[in-house]
């Protein structure tokens, strides 16, 4: 991380790990933290639903954590190839990739084309291939 200076700050974990494995270990960490917040509060709302049911929650759940998977693959594919997140000045993303992704499948499907002119069917066959490529790399 960055401080207001755009200086690297120090980082100090505590771990039970292996030292040399602690930094990965809390990035896979934090990657599950940003996925319960976008649960929560940062985009899915899940305990807005007030269900009580096992099984729907249990669906709800499942749903959620695919549209999640694809709304982050989407803002990767976004940050990357397309229009890189803003970094602000303390050195942080302007917003998450989860939330760029997010935003970009709530233009589409409000507008059915979004502010860099590409249409959504357009945009889903580019971002099929490339996750399709993505999950072969990731597969093997």
């Amino acid at each position: 991380m960055k401080g207001r200076e755009g200086e690297p700050e120090l980082q100090i974990i505590i771990s039970y790990n292996k030292p040399e494995k602690a930094v990965a270990t809390y990035k896979l960490r934090w990657q599950i933290e940003s996925m319960f917040k976008a649960m929560k509060s940062a985009g899915f709302n899940i305990e807005d639903t007030h269900l009580t049911d096992l099984m729907r929650i249990e669906k709800l759940l499942l749903l959620a954590m695919v549209a999640f998977v694809r709304c982050n693959n989407i803002g990767e594919l976004m940050h990357r190839k397309i229009k890189p997140i803003r970094i602000q000045a303390h050195g942080s993303k302007a917003k998450s990739i989860f939330r760029y992704g997010l935003d970009m499948v709530k233009e589409f499907l409000l507008r059915g084309i979004n502010e860099y002119g590409i249409s959504i069917f357009d945009f889903l066959s580019i971002a099929n291939q490339h996750l399709s490529q993505y999950e072969k790399i990731v597969m093997y």
